[in-house]
């Protein structure tokens, strides 16, 4: 007890020593009681008081007409328990009473006294149970309403009464504690309830022992823990529901199976108690009669409060405060001070240790015990006792702020501390990429290779957990410690990483290529997307095979599972990866090869087209792209073209010319290839292809794309460009034969271009003529025209052609006359017999039926037409003549159809731009009179219709 320090944790409330009971309290104060925010004082002459927290006076009311012995406050029910003496109703009955009172309940208005009400009354001794002086009493609330009271006696035995007292539903039984009587030490001087699970346990102690009893068999079963006990005011009961007694050498405390801690605390406990983990003591000092009031904190083997006090009479809890009544009525109400004061209190006397255990048994969060060991180390770092302190710092990883600690610990001096918190650090999964560099920094300044080793090659499992793996990965590298680098990028699964230090720091290629042939194909495709580059530089036939079982692997698999090209889809394409060969086209163009060899359907063959025949077209086998990359280098190969058509290359390395002429041949090779017949566009752009073509001055390949896409204008415009007229004429012939679906306005397009050549082509130009003849292309007046345009070309040229087409032309004016002299002549024939029949009568000779043949007789009918009918062969049509009737109907429907075809437009447009003399169509509109016609029906009539023909038209 000596070597145990003081501390002022407590403090005096509500004035300190001033603070007395109220003076509504005049008896003596015999019990009182605590609980439910209320203090609870029974007095010798029966009355029971109630104070407020600042030991106001509330209200009193006689509990008991003689005095109260012992007072409970119940925890879960607002009920004050009381035992005092009343009034004997008998001699032979003792007037010692139990009651039981319901705060809650006041009596009715209108009362003298304000009393609660009094919900049950029960003698307490009876035949069965004698009279005894009681000594100790306590209540346990069971589930409510039932309640168990147990009263200690002097003579050793406890009377307990269990069950519902307001409705007078209760057993009662009794416990012998000691046997002994009449020696004055047998006396119950204190009983403690604990529940243990299911179990419920009472404690009892006497002067001379500690008694347990098993409530829950019946009868009760005793245990003796102790043949030594304590007096009365002694026995209290912690948190734990341990029993503590205080004897004048110390003071025990009692678990189910025994004497448990004792600390030997001299002096005459006359008051003993529990509040939040403190034990609270009144000792009295023999030899100079003062009473002390400590307050023990047994973890911390500490007093954190100390007080000599006058006589005291009662000790109670209430308000987070510790009450002490005193024999005189004077009150001593004392607190504990918070946290913050006490550790102010602590730090100030550098009593660092005692804050950290103070915080840890106080259950303080983990902020606060941080903080406190963060003083304790800066306490130990100012002393320069760096590795006390670095040993405090760590406890403080997750909650101080771990630059803190590492800006004090930079000194080169002292990395040793500093590597130690950077490892703890990592351990707790708390380190940042800025505490992994350092630490690593560390241990390579430090060489400390094992450590290293242990951090980075952990066999833990967890280490890609502990540290970011990139940053660990970027210091090594840095500090040329590669083989651990790669060791940390293998594990985490960074195989960009691995790769990176494999062929940028070391150089080592094959390894490198071995690698990533190991690696699941999705992520071998992205690695060699990154790293592509420097493969394909160093090992360009080894990275072509990697890139073939990527982009093709189990192909023929995958033809056999499924047949609509689902499993293709899924692996890599080959476009995914020319970036890679940016600077080796030959390379690429190897891989695109071998690709289009094994992979006849791909997803991406249009694409490898493409690429294909800008490598194979391209003079220098190079992208547009590449030679800007390259500045603009010239390689010393021009193209132009040769007077045949053909491509010349002029260099001084025949190798060059000859590989070019080969990639020629094979783009246009591809050109047909990849355009098979049945397919109505090819598997490349046309339009890429046609620019490649016209960049490099590819001529088979234009004219090829340009026939196929049926541009024959475009197909002539290049031998015009090179003034090829054999070439010319021959691709004419072959194009321009309508009847194997050519173009025969070629032949126009031809004649025009030698009328505009200003060189003498008369050979050339007769034999366009012939065709143009032959076909009827153009008009004699047309081909005069152009022709006269070449100031090359004489008349002898068109001699024969003009002279053939004279006659011509002669013979058919002919056949017109003829037929126009014809029509004239039937003309006024009809014109004639419309005259006469308007001004001269019909004479009907015909003495037969035109129908049957018969007869003629009446009723008959004659027609115009000269036709007779009996009216009965004409049945119900007597309006036209069957014979004559279905060729007029002809020639009106005929009608009806021509003037319904005026009203389509676009038809009659249509049939003269189709037509090869368009005059020729109009003049046939309006021979037919249907685009002159006008009607014969009124004014307005003939307005309304002229206005929609007109609008129509």
């Amino acid at each position: 007890m000596y070597q145990w320090r003081k501390f002022e944790f407590f403090e005096e409330k509500l004035g300190g020593g001033k603070c007395k009971i109220p003076e509504e309290i005049s008896g003596k104060i015999e019990c009182a009681s605590s609980g439910r925010g209320k203090l609870v004082i029974g007095c010798d002459d029966g009355t029971v008081s109630l104070l407020d927290r600042g030991l106001n006076f509330n209200f009193g009311f006689q509990a008991h007409s003689s005095s109260a012995l012992f007072l409970q406050m119940l925890k879960q029910r607002n009920f004050l328990v009381s035992i005092g003496e009343d009034e004997q109703i008998s001699p032979q009955q003792s007037g010692m009473c139990l009651k039981v009172f319901d705060l809650d309940k006041m009596q009715p208005e209108g009362s003298s006294t304000t009393s609660p009400d009094c919900i049950g009354i029960l003698r307490i001794f009876t035949n069965q149970f004698p009279q005894a002086k009681i000594t100790s009493f306590l209540v346990l609330e069971e589930a409510p309403p039932i309640l168990l009271i147990a009263i200690g006696l002097d003579n050793g035995c406890i009377y307990c009464i269990k069950g519902d007292i307001a409705r007078e539903r209760i057993t009662r039984f009794k416990l012998q504690v000691d046997s002994s009587s009449g020696e004055g030490n047998s006396s119950v001087t204190g009983l403690g309830f604990r529940l243990d699970g299911q179990a419920l346990l009472l404690f009892a102690v006497t002067p001379n022992s500690v008694s347990l009893f098993s409530m829950q068999n019946q009868p009760p079963r005793r245990q003796l823990l102790d043949q030594i006990g304590c007096n009365v005011n002694s026995v209290a009961m912690s948190d734990r529901s341990e029993l503590i007694i205080g004897r004048p050498e110390a003071v025990y405390f009692y678990e189910v199976d025994g004497r448990g801690p004792c600390w030997a605390f001299e002096g005459e406990k006359k008051f003993l108690g529990w509040y939040r983990g403190y034990l609270l003591c009144v000792i009295a000092d023999q030899r100079n009669g003062k009473n002390t009031f400590n307050i023990y904190d047994l973890k911390n083997r500490l007093i954190a409060h100390s007080l000599v006090v006058k006589e005291v009479s009662h000790m109670l809890c209430e308000w987070g405060n510790i009450i002490l009544i005193m024999t005189d009525k004077s009150a001593l109400c004392i607190g504990e001070k918070d946290m913050e004061s006490k550790l102010d209190m602590l730090f100030k006397k550098n009593l660092y240790t005692v804050a950290i255990n103070l915080v840890q048994t106080q259950q303080a969060d983990a902020s606060a015990t941080a903080e406190v060991l963060r003083k304790y180390g800066d306490h130990l770092y100012s002393k320069q006792d760096y590795d006390e302190a670095m040993a405090q710092y760590i406890h403080t990883i997750g909650h101080l702020e771990p630059s803190y600690v590492i800006q004090k610990f930079l000194d080169a001096q002292r990395i040793y501390n500093l590597t130690n918190y950077l490892e703890n650090l990592h351990e707790k999964g708390l380190a940042s990429k800025d505490h992994t560099t350092l630490l690593l920094n560390c241990y390579t300044k430090l060489k400390d290779v094992e450590k290293l080793n242990v951090f980075i090659k952990s066999e833990d499992g967890v280490g890609e957990h502990k540290f970011d793996v990139e940053t660990a990965i970027r210091v090594c590298r840095a500090a040329n410690y590669h083989e651990h680098a790669m060791y940390v990028a293998k594990k985490a699964g960074r195989h960009e990483w691995y790769l990176k230090i494999l062929l940028e720091d070391l150089g080592r290629y094959d390894e490198a290529l071995q690698y990533i042939s190991s690696l699941e194909p999705s992520q071998a495709g992205v690695t060699v997307k990154e790293y592509g580059k420097i493969l394909i530089e160093h090992k360009p036939a080894e990275t072509i095979n990697i890139l073939m079982r990527l982009c093709t692997e189990d192909i023929e698999l995958a033809k056999r599972v499924t047949s609509n090209g689902g499993y293709l889809s899924m692996l890599p394409s080959p476009v995914d990866f020319l970036n890679i060969f940016i600077h080796h086209p030959q390379s690429l163009m190897d891989f695109l090869e071998k690709c289009t060899d094994k992979v006849k359907d791909s997803p991406a063959q249009v694409e490898i087209h493409n690429t294909l025949l800008e490598l194979y077209l391209s003079i220098d086998l190079n992208f547009p792209s590449i030679s800007q990359v390259n500045n603009g280098t010239d390689f010393n190969i021009k193209a132009r073209t040769a007077p045949n058509g053909k491509l010349a290359v002029d260099g001084k390395n025949l190798s060059i010319e000859k590989d070019t002429l080969e990639r020629r041949e094979k783009g246009l090779r591809l050109l047909k290839s990849a355009w098979p017949a049945d397919l109505e566009h090819p598997l490349y752009d046309v339009d890429l292809a046609i620019i490649l073509c016209e960049m490099n001055a590819f001529k088979e390949g234009l004219l090829y794309l340009y026939e196929k896409m049926k541009l024959f204008k475009e197909v002539i415009a290049c031998y015009m460009q090179v003034h090829d007229h054999e070439g010319l004429i021959a691709c004419c012939k072959r194009l321009g034969d309508s009847g194997k679906g050519g173009d025969p306005t070629l032949w126009a397009d031809l004649l025009k271009y030698f009328g505009e050549l200003g060189e003498d082509c008369s050979k050339e130009v007769k034999e366009v003529l012939t065709y143009i003849e032959r076909d009827d292309i153009l008009p004699p007046i047309i081909v005069l025209q152009t022709l006269s345009r070449n100031p090359c070309l004489t008349l002898s040229v068109i001699k024969d052609y003009i002279a053939r087409k004279l006659e011509q032309e002669s013979k058919l004016i002919e056949e017109d006359r003829r037929a126009i002299e014809k029509y004239q002549e039937d003309t006024m024939a009809m014109r004639k017999e419309i005259q006469d029949l308007r001004t001269n009568a019909r004479i009907f000779q015909l003495s037969k039926c035109t129908a049957c043949t018969f007869t003629l007789d009446l009723p008959a009918v004659h027609f115009m037409c000269m036709h007779s009918f009996h009216q009965r062969c004409l049945g119900d049509n007597e309006k036209e003549c069957p014979e004559c009737a279905p060729e007029y109907r002809s020639v009106m429907e005929m009608k009806r159809s021509l003037e319904q075809n005026s009203k389509d437009q676009d038809q009659f447009f249509q049939q003269v731009k189709s037509s090869k003399d368009g005059f020729s169509v109009i003049a046939e509109y309006f021979g037919k009179g249907v685009i002159s016609k006008t009607s014969n029906g009124s004014t307005g009539t003939a307005r309304s219709d002229s206005i929609s023909s007109s609008s129509g038209f």
